[in-house]
């Protein structure tokens, strides 16, 4: 048997246009290449479909379930940015919270993003507004005496500014190198938990009560949306385990027709104190028409000097920091987990093109302050599409076309419940724990690094936050054993990095920030 790979698969530093696709022979004796003289389509010879294993039939269904998985921030991100600034004014415009245009800025700056990752880097990463940096800009910096939302949004175009820098003089890729394999394959793993956790959250199955966190609704199951996800997880796992193709995306097309039929007939409406057994983030129902004009009031509402006038030098660094380090973090383990799940990592457990990947994430951060929605950064929901075959750049664009679409057909989008969708991440936390293996557990100096980042990214409930423990902890441990000097410098930097991240609301405090 013989199989095609890439002469140069593993030289991230030279063009892919460079390298000879090579038969190589698998059998024992001397390996015969025989470079490949067929013509390739563009699209075949751009993003190198069958040599990654793939097609475009497979990488539109890759990219469709990743828009599917991703959806929600269309209505997430408007409800986190709603409010007033501390001037009073909304963002967008108008005397109350403007959620179309919001959510209109949201799917252009995603949709232009993840084209833009999957034609510069080839890798079916998609990107949209972060969970977690909106929240910082929504409830803490656009909260600080006349600060105003074009002043947050300024701060996170100069967030992006410094990010793109470190990238361009290698500094965030060198930092990427210098953390050790075994931590990256707990991120991986920690990563498949933690959006396991959302899952489960988003799908209402757990959530809080008596205890911190409490299955269904007071123990049991007993309202509709918990059956349309139930359904929903068991057609998904049943196809898995009879290798269906599409498995993902058909759990969630079948969650949605149920959901439909079910609000069709029972009219649950949203969920509320008032009515536990509603709909979690989507009603799946159509009311008027499926196309609407979008409303892109938000673009061009940010300004990089507001700040500084307002809260003076200091402050603005100490936010922009604040900022940068869940940004900087957020994507090393999301790439890593993605390309982990595609088997798209080189033998030192790095993905391809890092650089790009890197550059076009950290244009991310400028692009939605631009746009005026918060940061946009990498979403590891990708990997739901990895998971259903998506294996190059064209998966990407293809999500990033389905984002632009929903500009217009927000209603028809909107439909998608997160009881639908949640089956998709659970499954894809499956997947993505089985890497669990590849720790060595016997030996404690890294294991218990490994097991700390694992459990603080569902338990602290924040990628960055499982990633800097588990520095911290791996730094300490080595110190702790006897060696200190087998730790790259960039380790001892960023453990330091973590620590003053983790310190951020007492500087705040002595700065007068909080």
């Amino acid at each position: 048997m013989a199989k095609r790979r890439p002469f140069c698969e593993t030289q991230f530093d030279r063009p892919w246009w460079r390298c000879e696709t090579r038969r190589v022979s698998t059998s024992k004796g001397t390996a015969t290449a025989q470079q490949n003289t067929t013509s390739p389509s563009f699209l075949e010879s751009y993003f190198r479909l069958t040599e990654r294993g793939s097609s475009v039939g497979q990488e539109l269904r890759g990219g469709l379930v990743t828009f599917f998985a991703m959806a929600y921030i269309l209505v997430l991100n408007p409800i986190i940015l709603s409010g007033p600034d501390s001037t009073g004014h909304f963002l967008g415009g108008g005397t109350e919270p403007n959620l179309p245009a919001i959510a209109a800025g949201t799917a252009l700056v995603a949709g232009v993003l993840s084209i833009l990752m999957g034609a510069v880097a080839n890798f079916p990463l998609a990107l949209a507004a972060g969970l977690g940096l909106n929240s910082i800009v929504a409830f803490t910096i656009v909260k600080l005496p006349g600060m105003t939302w074009a002043d947050g949004m300024g701060i996170i175009v100069i967030e992006g500014l410094v990010i793109v820098l470190l990238v361009l003089t290698g500094l965030r890729e060198a930092i990427f190198r210098a953390v050790p394999k075994v931590l990256r394959t707990a991120i991986t793993v920690g990563i498949g938990l933690f959006i396991t956790l959302i899952g489960l959250i988003n799908s209402g199955i757990v959530g809080t009560g008596p205890t911190p966190l409490a299955f269904g609704v007071n123990g049991s199951i007993s309202t509709w949306p918990l059956v349309v996800f139930i359904a929903g997880m068991c057609l998904t796992i049943a196809l898995m385990v009879r290798h269906v193709q599409g498995a993902i995306l058909w759990g969630i097309l079948g969650g949605t027709v149920l959901a439909f039929v079910v609000e069709a007939v029972g009219h649950l409406g949203p969920k509320g104190a008032e009515n536990v057994g509603g709909w979690g983030l989507t009603i799946p129902a159509l009311s008027g028409s499926p196309i609407q004009v979008p409303d892109f009031g938000t673009l061009g509402q940010f300004s990089v000097v507001g700040p500084f006038h307002k809260i003076g030098i200091l402050a603005v660094v100490v936010l922009a920091f604040s900022v940068m380090l869940a940004d900087f973090f957020d994507t090393m383990g999301t790439m890593v987990a993605v390309a982990a799940e595609g088997h798209l990592l080189d033998e030192e457990g790095n993905p391809p093109h890092t650089q790009r990947i890197l550059l076009v994430d950290s244009l991310g951060a400028i692009a939605g302050g631009v746009g005026g929605v918060s940061s946009n950064t990498s979403f590891v929901e990708s990997a739901t599409g990895v998971a259903d075959g998506a294996r190059t750049g064209l998966s990407a664009i293809f999500t990033g076309a389905f984002f632009l679409l929903a500009t217009f057909l927000a209603p028809l989008f909107a439909m998608v419940p997160s009881e639908a969708a949640a089956p998709a991440l659970v499954a894809v936390g499956f997947l993505m724990m089985q890497q669990v293996v590849d720790i060595k557990w016997s030996d404690l100096s890294v294991a218990i690094p490994a097991f700390m980042t694992i459990i603080f990214m569902p338990f602290g409930y924040s990628i960055t936050v499982g990633i800097g423990v588990g520095f911290i902890t791996y730094v300490f441990m080595q110190i702790v054993i006897g060696k200190a000097r087998s730790v790259h410098p960039l380790m001892y930097l960023t453990a330091g990095a973590f620590v003053i991240y983790f310190l951020l609301a007492p500087i705040n405090a002595l700065l007068g920030l909080s």
